[in-house]
């Protein structure tokens, strides 16, 4: 009996065991929210932080273009720091663990440096058609004849609509001639508050620049005997309405090496850069000062174009979505906006420090990254 009662008991424990089984654990992460959507999240231009879009934490960009390195991971960012995590479901042990994928909207991908394939030649043609649009005077270099396929056209509009956005509202906007190309471009009085809360008065350009020699996206611009520029998917007519996309060093008008290095001793007060002459570099107060000009009420979204880009355009600063060169690949058009500012990031020496707005953006938005990111240029007038 004792036997019977002792292996009846083993049986029960064993039943059990059985019901209970091995449970495993398991962390779901949050989808990270996106920057440019301007969560609390994100960063605050206000903030003493600023996160940057780490693409490898060894290399800047891959030393040989042909090749494809190792894959992406997403950058989840916080309000206080970068956090880079990384998927095991999606990444191979042999890959290296410093290869990251900017974070951006849900619809596009931005690529990193360290995992993007650069187009060949072949694949990188121009797109356009035997046909040419030759633009006003107001809006191209005279001796710049613009060839684009016969289905592109302004996105704007007509050409009252495009010129001068709501300047109409300003009693229109003053006008500018840059001798270099002959390029006439639009400008208006801001009288707004810095970032001291003090009263200010600038005079910046409401078009995006637009002036030097087109290369390939997948180039660097490192010719320092000219100015270089990106057109967006090698299209200069997409530079003639969206402006050019440029490099820090190329907009600073520094060596090419300025990417890679530190040139902090040679950022100006009031800094020229690729403006034209009289004109120099946007800053960041100057910025400040345009969100919190003539009477805006409506924040960022009062900077930012009505034509598509989820903006009012109160101050007349007319923002549109240029997209970008993000690790020699175009991204985002009419979806974002990113423009380095004459000042070198926190994060490393090859970094600048940048400002951005997307489509449904809040909030100011800075952070940094590299400086061979293709970027808009503003000019404001040196008083």
């Amino acid at each position: 009996m004792k036997i019977f009662a002792n292996a009846l008991a083993l049986s029960i424990l064993l039943a059990l065991l059985a019901a209970c089984g091995d449970e495993s654990s398991s962390s779901v992460s949050p989808e990270p929210r996106q920057c440019e959507e301007q969560s609390d999240d994100c960063d605050d231009a206000s903030s003493s932080s600023e996160k940057i879009s780490k693409n490898s934490s060894s290399s800047q960009k891959s030393a040989d273009k042909g090749k494809s390195s190792s894959s992406e991971k997403n950058v989840k960012e916080s309000s206080s720091s970068t956090t880079t995590k990384n998927s095991s479901s999606s990444v191979s042990g042999d890959k290296s663990s410093s290869s990251v994928k900017k974070e951006e909207s849900s619809s596009s991908a931005v690529k990193s440096s360290s995992s993007v394939t650069p187009k060949s030649s072949s694949s990188e043609e121009v797109k356009q058609s035997s046909s040419s649009v030759v633009a006003s005077s107001s809006s191209v270099t005279s001796s710049e004849t613009v060839k684009s396929s016969s289905s592109k056209q302004n996105p704007w509009g007509t050409e009252e609509e495009w010129w001068p956005f709501s300047c109409n509202a300003f009693g229109g906007c003053l006008e500018f001639t840059d001798k270099r190309n002959n390029r006439t471009y639009k400008y208006l009085k801001f009288e707004g508050k810095d970032t001291t809360g003090e009263a200010a008065t600038i005079y910046a350009m409401v078009e995006n620049l637009n002036v030097g020699e087109m290369v390939r996206g997948y180039k660097d611009q490192k010719d320092d005997s000219k100015i270089e520029r990106y057109c967006y998917d090698n299209d200069t007519l997409n530079c003639l309405y969206y402006g050019g996309l440029y490099q820090w060093a190329e907009m600073m008008q520094l060596p090419f090496e300025c990417n890679s290095k530190s040139c902090a001793d040679s950022i100006k007060p009031n800094h020229q850069g690729v403006c034209p002459e009289g004109w120099r570099l946007l800053t960041y107060n100057d910025f400040y000062i345009i969100v919190n000009s003539n009477g805006n009420t409506h924040g960022v979204e009062g900077v930012r174009s009505s034509f598509g880009f989820g903006g009012y355009n109160t101050t007349g600063y007319s923002l549109v979505g240029a997209g970008y060169n993000w690790d020699y690949s175009f991204e985002r058009l009419n979806e974002s906006t990113y423009w380095h500012y004459p000042q070198e990031g926190s994060i490393g020496n090859n970094t600048s420090f940048v400002g951005y707005q997307g489509r449904t953006s809040t909030k100011i938005g800075t952070q940094s990254t590299y400086k061979t990111h293709g970027f808009s240029v503003r000019c404001v007038m040196v008083e």
